[in-house]
C-alpha cells in the first residue's frame, strides 16, 4: 500500500490545489494531487493568466493606434492577427503549465491522473477522466499515476468552478460562448454581445473592443462591475463608453435567436421594453458555479449549500478528514483567495502555531479591463449600511505628474476611513496600473494601519503611487497637489 497511501491527497491542481500541495510537502506530509485535465487549473490555462496575455496584446494595439499622441509616427493603422494573438496567449499558459509540473517534481508530490471520487472517509477511487486532455497539457505527463484506489488521512477538495449557464441561453461553443471559446476564437467577431459585467465579462468586452469589435454589454444590476464602489463603477463606465462600448444596465437577455452565423439577443430593460441586438457572437459571463458533482460528497454526507461545499475558517467540512478550498468552497472566487485558503487549511492540519481564519474583507479584487479597476475592503455604500461614521478621500490621475507623462491621466483613487479610529476600511481605484497599486493598501489594512501612519509614509516621486497618499490626505483635508 506504500505507493497508494498518503498523508494528504488534494483533488484538483488549480492555484489552490497545487499551492496547498507544495505547502503540505514543505511541512513533511507525503502528498499527492489528482488532476483530470490540466495542471494549473482554469486560472492558469483558461482564466487569469491567458486573459492577461490577450489583454496585453490589446493594450499594445491601443498604444500603437494612438502613437501620434506620444509624438510618434507609425505608417498606417496597426492591426491584429487573431491567430498570433491567441497563439501567444496559449504559449504563456503552456510555459506556466510546465512550471507547475516542475514544482510537483521538485517537491516530490505525486501526480495522479484521472477523476477522483470519495468512497469513504480517508479513501478515494480514481477513474479514467471523462474530460479530454487539451492543450497545453497534452500529452499526459510521463511518470504520473493513474486509475486506482488511494488512501490519505486528509483529503482536500480543490476542484474549482465552471461557467454558469442560464436556461435557454446555454453556451453551444459556436454562437454562444463561455470564456473557453472567447479565449481562442477561430475568427475575430465584428460584433459581440456580452451578458454580464463582472470581471470576466468586462475584461472580454474590453479586449474585443480593442480588437475592433462592436461590443454591447448587458448587465442586470444598476451598475457595471456590481461589486465595486458605485463612484468607481460610474467612472469606469464613462471611460469604457468613451472607447465605444455600449453598456445597458438594469437589463437582461430574455432570449436568444440563433442564425447561421449570428445571434439575436432580446434585451429586456427595466421598463419592460425589448431591444433586439444582432451580433456575430454572444459571450455568457453570468458567473461560475462550484464543481461539486461526481465527487461522492452526498454519500459521505458532506454538506453543500448553493452549489458550494460548506467549510469553517480552516477549510474543514462537517465530515472529519474531508476539507475544501478555493472556488468550490464558495466566494470570493479568486485564485489568490484559493491559494491563501489552502495554506491556512494545511497549516492548521499540521498544527502550525498562529494559524487563523482568513479575513475575507481584506481580499483584493482586480479587473484588468481598460481602464483597470482594483479594490479592497468596504465600499462607501457598505460602510454607511454598517452605520460607520466615515471619512472619504479622492484623488484624480489628472493631477499626477507620472500619469500625465504616461498619457494615462484618466482615473481616480478613493480611500475610506473610520472617522473615530482612523482605520483604513476601504480603498478603490480605477485607471492605469491600479491592479499593481492596490497591494499597498492591502498591506496597510492587514497591518491595521491608521491614516496618520499612511500620511507619514514616504512615497517615491514621480510615481502613480503618490496618488495613494494624496487620497489619504484628501480624506483629512490635507491634500497637497490638488
Amino acid at each position: 500500500m506504500s505507493g497508494t497511501s498518503y498523508d494528504v491527497i488534494i483533488i484538483g491542481s488549480g492555484p489552490g490545489g497545487y499551492v496547498t500541495a507544495i505547502r503540505a510537502a514543505q511541512l513533511g506530509f507525503k502528498t499527492a494531487i489528482v488532476e483530470r485535465e490540466h495542471l494549473g487549473g482554469i486560472c492558469l490555462n483558461w482564466g487569469c493568466i491567458p486573459t492577461k496575455a490577450l489583454l496585453r496584446s490589446a493594450e499594445i494595439l491601443d498604444h500603437a493606434n494612438h502613437a501620434k499622441s506620444y509624438g510618434l509616427t507609425l505608417e498606417g493603422k496597426m492591426t491584429a492577427d487573431v491567430k498570433d494573438v491567441v497563439a501567444r496567449s496559449r504559449g504563456v499558459s503552456a510555459r506556466l503549465n510546465g512550471g507547475v509540473a516542475f514544482l510537483m517534481k521538485k517537491n516530490k508530490i505525486d501526480v495522479i491522473w484521472g477523476e477522483a471520487k470519495l468512497t469513504k472517509p480517508g479513501e478515494i477511487s480514481v477513474g479514467k477522466s471523462t474530460k479530454p486532455v487539451v492543450e497545453p497539457q497534452n500529452p499526459v505527463p510521463k511518470g504520473v499515476k493513474g486509475e486506482g484506489t488511494y488512501t490519505a488521512k486528509h483529503i482536500i477538495v480543490a476542484t474549482g468552478a465552471r461557467p454558469r449557464a442560464l436556461p435557454g441561453i446555454e453556451p453551444d461553443g459556436k454562437l454562444i460562448w463561455t470564456y473557453f471559446e472567447a479565449m481562442k476564437p477561430d475568427v475575430m467577431p465584428k460584433s459581440l454581445v456580452v451578458m454580464g459585467s463582472g470581471a470576466i465579462g468586462i475584461e472580454f468586452a474590453s479586449f474585443y473592443r480593442s480588437m475592433g469589435a462592436e461590443v454591447t454589454v448587458v448587465e442586470v444590476m444598476p451598475q457595471v462591475m456590481p461589486v465595486e464602489d458605485a463612484e468607481i463603477s460610474a467612472f469606469a463606465r464613462k471611460q469604457l463608453e468613451k472607447r465605444g462600448l455600449k453598456i445597458l444596465t438594469e437589463a437582461k437577455v430574455a432570449k436568444v435567436e440563433k442564425g447561421a452565423n449570428s445571434v439575436t439577443a432580446h434585451v429586456e430593460t427595466k421598463d419592460g421594453k425589448v431591444e433586439k441586438i444582432t451580433a456575430d457572437r454572444l459571450i455568457s459571463a453570468v458567473g461560475v458555479q462550484g464543481n461539486i458533482e461526481g465527487l461522492g460528497l452526498e454519500a459521505l454526507g458532506v454538506k453543500t449549500e448553493r452549489g458550494c461545499i460548506v467549510i469553517d475558517g480552516y477549510g474543514r467540512t462537517n465530515v472529519p478528514g474531508v476539507y475544501a478550498i478555493g472556488d468550490v468552497a464558495g466566494p470570493p472566487m479568486l485564485a489568490h483567495k484559493a491559494e491563501h485558503e489552502g495554506v491556512i487549511c494545511i497549516e492548521k492540519i499540521a498544527g502550525v502555531p498562529g494559524v487563523h481564519p482568513m479575513e475575507k474583507g481584506r481580499i483584493p479584487g482586480c479587473t484588468y479591463c481598460n481602464p483597470q479597476v482594483a479594490s479592497v475592503g468596504l465600499t462607501e455604500a457598505k460602510a454607511k449600511e454598517q452605520g460607520r461614521d466615515i471619512r472619504v478621500g479622492r484623488y484624480s490621475f489628472a493631477a499626477n505628474g507620472k500619469a500625465i507623462a504616461l498619457g494615462e491621466d484618466q482615473g481616480m483613487i478613493k480611500t475610506i476611513f473610520d472617522k473615530k479610529t482612523g482605520e483604513l476600511i476601504g480603498a478603490h481605484m480605477v485607471g492605469a496600473e491600479v491592479t499593481e497599486l492596490i497591494q499597498g493598501f492591502v498591506v496597510a489594512m492587514n497591518l491595521e494601519t491608521t491614516e496618520e501612519e499612511l500620511m507619514h509614509t514616504i512615497f517615491p516621486h514621480p510615481t502613480l503611487s503618490e496618488m495613494m497618499k494624496e487620497s489619504v490626505l484628501d480624506a483629512y483635508g490635507r491634500v497637497l497637489n490638488a
